[in-house]
């Protein structure tokens, strides 16, 4: 795997960037569970400023993951969903969210041992 600050030479890096930022987990586990309106789908987040999730849904679009599909009707009215491939970066975010959640107490058990040793070592 290449690894480099340039998105030329390493262009998964802005992908995984993008999948695995605070916001990007959070759509993909909200809209796993099925298609949302930008309102609902804020509030199912909790937290998230309407720019910021704008933005992070405009660049999952962007990217393939998400689906917005805007209906012609006063007042405008828009859904979110995943597209086939969202479906798969979703499972594969989970997996790893999964992942830290189940191995949370060994990390911070290293963070004690760590934060102690520097505490000693001053």
């Amino acid at each position: 795997m290449k690894v480099s600050d340039d998105p030329a030479v390493c262009p998964s890096r802005l992908i995984l960037e993008h999948m695995t930022s605070r916001w990007g987990v959070l759509v993909f586990a909200a809209l796993l569970e099925g298609t949302y309106r930008f309102s609902e789908l804020r509030r199912e987040i909790g937290g998230v400023s309407e720019k910021m999730l704008a933005q992070t849904l405009q660049t999952l679009e962007r990217d393939g993951f998400v689906h917005r599909e805007a209906h012609p009707v006063i007042p405008p009215h828009v859904d979110y969903s995943l597209t086939e491939l969202g479906r798969e970066a979703a499972s594969r975010v989970g997996a790893l969210a999964g992942w830290a959640e189940e191995c949370a107490p060994q990390v911070l058990a290293a963070r004690e041992t760590y934060d102690a040793a520097r505490a000693d070592a001053s």
